[in-house]
């Protein structure tokens, strides 16, 4: 699925993009009073299932009944974030003529293989922003504009961990 560009626009231009996000942080500081992050909107989703699923457990779980104490948690505004952003980044990937279907894979991986490392990969990292208390984006944006130290450490300890996975799986892609 791409719209009628027969050849995709160019990526944007980084530094530029990355100042534009920073006006949306400052923005959501001005608006809502606080950063982004999108690991609350997942856990207000889990607090929803959880509280369809058996109101009792949810209610007694300390971390359910944060999301639960002000009535649906699918009324949060990190939802809202978190759809926004796959929103946006879909109609963008439509506009630049970039938007297709397809599972992105490296050398000698199938589909499902691909398809479990991601989901594997995701429930890892996951997980990881639970116990961090923050996703990347919480992290990184949020924890590093107020030079949170936490954050910091963070973030350094992603840019190694990817450096170090790039070169360890450096000969996999040529």
């Amino acid at each position: 699925m791409t719209n009628a560009n027969t050849h995709p626009q160019p990526y944007w231009n980084p530094y530029a993009v990355g100042f534009l996000l920073g006006l949306v942080l400052l923005a959501s500081y001005l608006v809502a009073g606080r950063g982004l992050g999108a690991t609350g909107a997942f856990s207000s989703v889990a607090a929803w299932i959880a509280s369809s699923i058996s109101p009792e457990h949810a209610a007694a779980n300390p971390v359910h009944a944060r999301y639960l104490a002000s009535g649906t948690p699918l009324t949060a505004w990190l939802i809202f974030l978190l759809g926004g952003a796959f929103a946006g980044a879909g109609l963008s990937g439509w506009l630049a003529g970039r938007f297709r279907i397809g599972i992105e894979k490296g050398p000698h991986l199938s589909g499902g293989q691909r398809l479990a490392t991601a989901v594997s990969g995701g429930m890892i990292a996951g997980i990881g922003a639970k116990i961090a208390m923050g996703c990347t984006s919480g992290q990184a944006l949020t924890g590093g504009a107020i030079l949170n130290a936490g954050s910091l450490v963070f973030m350094g300890a992603v840019f190694a961990a990817g450096f170090a996975v790039a070169w360890i799986f450096k000969k996999e892609w040529l």
